[in-house]
């Protein structure tokens, strides 16, 4: 046996690399077009039917497999206790860092596994929603700090989770401006009767040990069915925040209802180096400290390469 396979013999994950993991899927495949695919990728993210049919419809492969047997568990489960509740839905988690491509990964999937078989009602939700308002960072002196973990309001994000596993059947989100930069007051994000719920965000796979909190103490992932982080190096999530930064300066931030307005006239020089500045002061301390020490708490770990395409899979073995 050589030292490689020593190492994977005794790893809990299985690596694949990307040849591997698209000849995994000879069950499903869907039927996409040229305009579905333009609205599942994000700012400066690329995305492509290659991309779509080698990764992710292997991905909704192996996550029907799982939906499967959580179905047949529940069956079980119910006959065992001769009881009549309601199958809850099914929680997927997908965590990563600023840039790393999360969006496109939670809204490619949703897409993909909405086309399943059996057509699950599947809901997309982003921990951007339950970031505390501005006014109360600022209150806290915080505001430098969001996307930290004393960002957000994890309770009521818990309680969300919460009620998303009892079965409530009509739920409500808040929803996050990204060119406000803020919660946008008066507004939600309704969510009725789903099968599936993705909950996508950096703080999603972070348990927040803190000395000061006494007793049991629930944490986001409790709740997660299944996990996946989006990983790449710093180096790439540095470049790709800088290109996204410099798109937005040229765009976005042109608009005077931006919170960034006051950037847009910036010069390309002054441009790169508030996007670095900000990566350097916020981004990368929060990858650093709380983000990335998740990565293997995940069940699938989806491996980026410098080009924003995965390269390779991590399969938490079971």
């Amino acid at each position: 046996m050589t030292d490689i396979e020593k190492k994977e013999q005794y790893s809990p994950y299985v690596s694949l690399n990307r040849d591997e993991w698209k000849a995994l899927n000879g069950v499903l495949n869907f039927s996409l077009s040229n305009e579905d695919i333009g609205k599942l990728h994000a700012l400066n993210e690329p995305l492509n039917l290659e991309e779509i049919q080698e990764v992710y419809f292997p991905l909704s492969h192996l996550l029907n497999i799982h939906i499967d047997y959580a179905n047949k568990l529940y069956e079980a489960e119910n006959k065992y206790l001769n009881s009549g509740r309601k199958r809850s839905p099914f929680i997927i988690g997908i965590a990563g860092s600023v840039a790393a491509g999360k969006s496109t990964t939670a809204r490619v999937l949703q897409k993909v596994l909405s086309l399943l078989p059996n057509k699950p009602n599947v809901a997309l939700v982003t921990t951007d929603g339950f970031l505390y308002p501005n006014r109360i960072l600022e209150e806290r002196g915080i505001m430098n700090r969001k996307g930290f973990p004393e960002s957000y309001n994890t309770k009521r994000l818990i309680n969300f989770l919460a009620d998303v596993k009892a079965g409530k059947e009509d739920l409500t989100v808040p929803i996050y401006s990204h060119l406000e930069y803020d919660i946008t007051q008066g507004e939600v994000q309704e969510i009725s009767n789903p099968d599936i719920v993705l909950v996508e965000g950096i703080n999603v796979l972070q348990v927040n040990l803190s000395e000061k909190h006494i007793g049991p103490q629930v944490f986001v992932s409790d709740f997660f069915d299944y996990s996946i982080y989006v990983h790449a190096n710093e180096k790439n999530l540095l470049e790709w925040y800088v290109s996204r930064f410099r798109q937005l300066q040229r765009t976005a931030f042109q608009s005077p209802n931006s919170y960034f307005h006051r950037y847009a006239s910036l010069s390309e020089k002054e441009t790169l180096a508030l996007a670095n500045n900000i990566w350097d002061l916020i981004n990368k301390p929060n990858l650093i400290k709380n983000i990335l020490p998740t990565r293997f708490r995940a069940n699938l770990i989806l491996e980026k390469g410098s080009h924003h395409f995965v390269k390779g899979v991590k399969l938490r073995k079971v």
